[in-house]
C-alpha cells in the first residue's frame, strides 16, 4: 500500500467536487495535510454516493473503512460500479470488533487513485449478491459461503468452491467454532460436480485433468469445441485446499510468517514482505532503510527467477528445447545467487517483522552486481536468439488473446494485464518500502497474446536486474531491524490492517486482524485467484493444441489460488 503522494489530485477525477477550502491556516490545530485532505475527499465521495455523511475510519495502511448499513450498502454498489471503482477482494469475518455475526469486508480501488475503500457490511447467515454488478465478486461469495456457511441468496452460481463433493453438509472450517482436525466423516459424494452444459449441434467436450502427465498441482479445464476451436472453457481448481487461513488462526504474528512463506513456493518473499508490512501497520514498525533496500533487492530476485521459468515455459510448450536451454541455465544461476544471499534457493526464512532476520554484507552484494553484469548479456542474447525464430513468432503471435476490457471487471493485474494495455503496478500506484523512492519501470504491450506476455516478461526481467543495481550501488549502512522489533513482537496491539505487494503474477492482497496478541483472521488473496478467471476468455477461439502455451504464458499458481 501506499503513502498518500497525489492521494487527492488522484481522486478528483472519479468523485465530485471538495466542498469547501481545505487550505487551513497554519495558526489552525489540525494541518492541510495529504491524510486530512484524502479523508475529507472520501467523505466528499461518500456523500455524492449515499446522500448522507458516512462514518470513515482511515486504516493503518492508506485504506478507509466505511461501513455501511444494508439500505446504504445496496444502494452504494451500483454507484460504485458507475465511478469506475474496481472490486479487488471480499472476505468475512466472525465476531469482528466484538459484535456477533459476521462482516463481510468489500474492498475496492479506484482507477488512477493510490486510496483503497474497504465498505464494510454486516450479515447474519443470508444476504444478496453483487456478482451481478461485479462479476468478480462470483469466486468470493462462494468461497464465503464455503467458508462460514453464508448464503448469497439470489446469486447466480451457488456451487462449492473449495470445498469438493467430499465434503460432508454443514461443514465450514472457517467458522470459530470449527477447530482443525475435528472435520468428520468424509464420504465419495453422491452427485458430481455439475459442469455449466453447453449443447448443441456438433458440440463436445474434452475434459483435461485434474491430474495431469506433468509433474504439477491438480486444475481440471473442461473444454467445449466444435471441431479443433475453442467456444468455452470452465475451470475448476481448489483440489488441495490446505486451510492456510485457519492455520494462521490463534497463532502469534510471527508465527505466521513462515505460513505466509507457503502460500505459494515461488512467491516466497512477496508473500512474507505483504503480511509483515500489514503487521508493521498496526504495530507501528517503522523498518530500516537498508532493511528495506534488502527486501526490494529479493523481491526483484524472485520476480527474474519466476519470468525466467515462465519464457522457458512458453518455448518448451512450442517445441523448441534448444531455445529453452539458455532460460534455464540462467535461472538456475540466479537459484543459487538466492542460495548464496540468503541461504535459500526461495530465500525462505530471511523476511521478518521489523525488517530481514539475516544481513547480505556488502561484498556479497558486490559478487551479486558483479554477477548481473553477465546476466543481462546473455539473457539479452537469448531474446534476440528467440525474435530471429519466425516460426515461434508465428506460433506465439494472436495466440491466446487477452482483451482489454475484461481487466477491470475481473481485476486482472500483472504482467498479464501489462500485455493488453494495463498500466496498474502496485510497486508504482501503491509504492510500498523503498519502491516510494526508487521505481521500476513499467513495461507495456497493447496486443494481449502470447507474444506481448512473453515480452512483457522479458522486458521485467531486464528492469529487475537494473533496479536491483541500482539498489546495490546506492544502499545505506546501518540496521537491519527495526530496534523496537522485539517489544513489539510479543506485544502487537490489536488492530488490522491491509497490505499489497506486486508478485511477479501481479497485485497479492494480505489483511491482518490481530486480537490479544494473536492473530484472529488472515486473509490472503493472490494474483492467480483472480488472473485464472481470464484464461476462460483468452483461450476462446483458438485449438486445442494451443491450450498449453496459453495456460504457460499465464502461468498461475494453483497453490496460491487453493488457501
Amino acid at each position: 500500500m501506499s503513502s498518500n503522494k497525489n492521494t487527492v489530485s488522484s481522486l478528483m477525477p472519479a468523485s465530485p467536487k471538495l466542498r469547501g477550502n481545505y487550505q487551513i491556516s497554519s495558526n489552525s490545530a489540525v494541518l492541510a495535510t495529504p491524510s486530512v485532505l484524502a479523508t475529507r475527499c472520501a467523505t466528499d465521495l461518500m456523500i455524492d454516493i449515499a446522500g448522507k455523511e458516512p462514518q470513515i475510519e482511515r486504516g493503518k495502511n492508506n485504506e478507509f473503512y466505511i461501513p455501511l448499513a444494508e439500505e446504504e450498502f445496496l444502494k452504494t454498489v451500483p454507484a460504485l460500479s458507475e465511478k469506475g471503482f474496481i472490486l479487488i477482494s471480499l472476505f468475512c469475518v466472525q465476531d469482528f470488533e466484538g459484535k456477533p455475526g459476521f462482516t463481510l469486508f468489500y474492498i475496492f480501488r479506484m482507477n488512477s487513485s493510490t486510496d483503497v475503500f474497504a465498505f464494510m457490511r454486516h450479515v447474519r447467515k443470508e444476504t444478496t449478491s453483487i456478482a451481478t454488478i461485479f462479476p468478480s465478486a462470483c469466486w468470493y461469495e462462494r468461497e464465503i459461503r464455503d467458508g462460514f456457511g453464508i448464503e448469497f441468496t439470489d446469486a447466480f452460481d451457488k456451487r462449492r468452491l473449495f470445498l469438493h463433493e467430499a465434503y460432508p453438509e454443514g461443514f465450514h472450517p472457517l467458522l470459530k467454532s470449527f477447530k482443525n482436525g475435528k472435520i468428520g466423516a468424509v464420504q465419495n459424494p453422491e452427485e458430481a460436480y455439475s459442469f455449466k452444459k453447453v449443447e448443441g449441434e456438433g458440440v463436445y467436450q474434452i475434459p483435461v485433468g485434474p491430474v495431469h502427465a506433468g509433474i504439477i498441482e491438480p486444475g481440471h479445464f473442461r473444454f467445449s469445441v466444435i471441431g479443433e476451436p475453442i467456444f468455452n472453457l470452465e475451470i475448476r481448481l481448489f483440489y488441495k485446499h490446505r486451510g492456510i487461513e485457519k492455520l494462521a488462526e490463534g497463532k502469534s504474528p510471527s508465527a505466521c510468517i513462515p505460513i505466509a512463506e507457503a502460500i505459494s513456493g515461488d512467491e516466497t518473499v512477496a508473500n512474507a514482505v505483504a503480511f509483515c508490512t500489514a503487521v508493521e501497520k498496526i504495530a507501528g514498525i517503522e523498518i530500516p532503510e537498508r532493511a528495506n533496500y534488502l527486501r526490494a533487492i529479493l523481491l526483484e530476485l524472485e520476480r527474474i527467477y519466476s519470468h525466467m521459468g515462465d519464457l522457458s515455459g512458453m518455448i518448451t510448450d512450442i517445441g523448441f528445447p534448444r531455445m529453452t536451454t539458455p532460460f534455464l541455465i540462467l535461472r538456475e544461476n540466479i537459484f543459487r545467487q538466492n542460495k548464496f544471499l540468503t541461504g535459500s534457493r526461495f530465500m525462505r526464512g530471511t523476511i521478518y517483522l521489523g525488517g530481514v532476520k539475516k544481513e547480505i554484507s556488502g561484498e556479497v552484494l558486490s559478487k551479486l552486481d558483479l554477477y548481473l553484469k553477465t546476466f543481462v548479456p546473455q539473457f539479452e542474447s537469448a531474446i534476440t536468439a528467440v525474435h530471429a525464430s519466425s516460426s515461434l513468432i508465428d506460433r506465439f503471435s494472436t495466440t491466446g488473446v487477452l482483451k482489454k476490457k475484461l481487466i477491470a471487471p475481473l481485476n486482472l493485474t500483472g504482467p498479464i494485464a501489462r500485455a493488453a494495455g494495463a498500466t496498474y503496478d502496485v510497486r508504482l500506484d501503491h509504492p510500498y518500502g523503498i519502491y516510494k523512492d526508487i521505481p521500476p519501470e513499467r513495461a507495456i504491450k497493447m496486443a494481449g497474446d502470447v507474444l506481448s506476455r512473453f515480452e512483457v516478461k522479458a522486458a521485467e526481467v531486464l528492469n529487475s536486474a537494473f533496479l536491483i543495481k541500482k539498489l546495490i550501488a546506492s544502499i545505506p549502512e546501518g540496521a537491519i531491524i527495526a530496534e523496537t522489533t522485539e517489544f513489539s513482537i510479543s506485544n502487537i496491539p490489536d488492530g488490522y490492517a491491509l497490505s499489497m505487494v506486486e508478485a511477479a503474477r501481479g497485485q497479492n492482497l494480505h489483511w491482518v486482524y490481530v486480537r490479544s496478541g494473536l492473530t484472529d483472521r488472515y486473509k490472503v488473496r493472490t494474483a492467480s485467484f483472480c488472473n485464472w478467471q481470464a484464461i476462460e476468455h483468452a483461450v476462446l477461439g483458438n485449438i486445442v493444441p494451443d491450450f498449453p502455451l496459453i495456460n504457460k504464458s499465464f502461468n498461475l499458481s494453483y497453490a496460491g489460488t487453493d488457501l
